[in-house]
């Protein structure tokens, strides 16, 4: 299930967006690739961001993946829960599992991002 309500990145990033600030996480898809999720790697508040752009890792059993930010900003809270409990990724990847919150500064980035059915399609298409 991919929630309509959400922008994807073509690397399997979403995005929640409130007003001019975008929560940011990975899909219910890319967790269930990477499977036990052990670490993940995040940025610092305050750090700048630019759309596309690598912004830390996650780490399984099996291999590490880079996150890439999928709106530019500068980001204004961490979920530091995560530190200590990277599993929440694995168990809940659009509430719990959530990675970051960026003050964006061009919400207008929104537009590039795929919507719900071309993240489908995407995902098809990535994998037949």
């Amino acid at each position: 299930m991919i929630p309509q309500e959400l922008k994807y990145n073509e690397s399997h990033e979403w995005v929640k967006q409130e007003d001019d600030i975008a929560t940011i996480g990975i899909t219910d898809y890319a967790q269930s690739e990477i499977q036990d999720i052990v670490y993940v790697e995040l940025p610092e508040v305050g750090t700048e961001l630019t759309q596309k752009t690598e912004f830390g890792v996650i780490e399984s059993v099996k291999a590490a993946f880079d996150l890439y930010a999928p709106v530019s900003g500068e980001v204004i809270e961490v979920n530091e829960s995560l530190l200590d409990a990277p599993e929440q990724v694995n168990e809940s990847p659009y509430d719990d599992g959530w990675f970051l919150k960026i003050q964006m500064t061009d919400p207008s980035e929104l537009d590039a991002l795929l919507d719900a059915d071309s993240y489908q399609a995407h995902i098809e298409a990535e994998h037949g």
